[in-house]
């Protein structure tokens, strides 16, 4: 048993009514964040920081899906590397950084190039034959040497358009942009913006 398969093996989650509560985990872990199907752990191997995403029980579907398109994507700058994956879990590079929706609570600027690169990265894999989907704010990552990642790849299979991308470039070029427009926006309304716009969409 590796030793990832071991560390994900003692996680454990309350499952009661598909909450999905994280109830504990190793000492070797440290919590990274949780998304709709995973938590995402942060851990030391062989002197490397890596990512350990444990699916919740009824998303080991997603796990073995991510983890193909990860290997698709394999030699890729723009993602991160897969070195291992089991039924509920995978592990990846770690990415030191901010989201680009860190970014916006910071006032950390958002580039030009940025943008362009985030470009870069979605027609890469589009090359590969995956269609890139649910790209949102939070998904989108500039490391301390201003390169840019993209994580969550899970959805890149789906069939149907996804316009995500594409709407959050017009509001960076037709609102970030402009001069008056505040750089520096508080968590509420972010998530006011994002709750208004998955609504809209759900209704499309």
């Amino acid at each position: 048993m590796t030793a990832a398969k071991k560390l994900s093996s003692l996680v454990e989650y309350n499952t009661k009514k598909r909450k999905n509560k994280l109830v504990s985990m190793p000492p070797e872990l440290v919590l990274a964040g949780k998304g709709r199907s995973a938590y995402v752990f942060k851990y030391n191997e062989a002197s490397e920081v890596k990512a350990l995403k444990v699916f919740f029980p009824e998303y080991e579907e997603i796990a073995k899906r991510e983890a193909s398109i990860y290997q698709l994507l394999s030699g890729s700058k723009y993602y991160p590397k897969l070195y291992e994956s089991g039924p509920s879990y995978l592990v990846i590079d770690y990415i030191e950084g901010h989201t680009f929706f860190e970014c916006l609570l910071k006032g950390v600027p958002i580039s030009d190039e940025m943008i362009n690169e985030v470009d870069a990265a979605l027609q890469e894999a589009r090359k590969t034959g995956l269609n890139p989907s649910d790209i949102h704010l939070r998904n989108l990552i500039v490391t301390k040497d201003k390169e840019i990642k993209v994580i969550d790849v899970a959805r890149f299979t789906q069939t149907k358009s996804d316009t995500q991308w594409e709407d959050l470039k017009k509001a960076y070029y037709s609102l970030y942009k402009h001069p008056l427009f505040p750089k520096k926006i508080s968590r509420i309304w972010l998530e006011i913006i994002a709750y208004l716009y998955k609504k809209k969409m759900d209704s499309v």
